[in-house]
């Protein structure tokens, strides 16, 4: 029974002891290392989400800063950008053939650790 009860005692120091590295706390609450992405824009063209990256260009404003987001994966039609970045952007996309796609406001937050990612699907008509 002593060792049973000696256990439990230690076992939040034992857990403690295997955080990993990449953790990061603020105010005690725990954050992960990684980057994210603000900005995820998945292209179709005229509907059809079989396409490639090849051709579009998708690029994010917000004031002053300009930033062209680039392909999550070589040659898919989803595009991330604005790394860990708040602001009030405007998404252009182009390809040619096809008409400029001009967004609305998008607005990004963030939360304590990271910004909040906005998913956008643009669907290209022909010109």
């Amino acid at each position: 029974m002593k060792k049973l009860l000696l256990l439990l005692c230690l076992a939040p120091l034992l857990m403690a002891n295997h955080c990993e590295d990449d953790d990061r706390y603020y105010d005690d609450y725990p954050c992960t290392a990684e980057a994210r992405a603000a900005l995820n824009v998945n292209v179709t063209l005229n509907g059809s989400s079989a396409i490639t990256a090849e051709g579009i260009s998708v690029t994010a404003r917000d004031g002053n800063y300009i930033e062209d987001l680039l392909p999550v994966i070589p040659d898919t039609p989803t595009f991330s950008g604005a790394y860990e970045r708040t602001g009030n952007y405007i998404i252009t996309v182009r390809k040619a053939g096809y008409q400029d796609y001009v967004s609305n406001n998008i607005s990004v937050a963030r939360d304590r650790c990271h910004v909040i990612p906005r998913q956008l699907t643009v669907n290209l008509i022909p010109e």
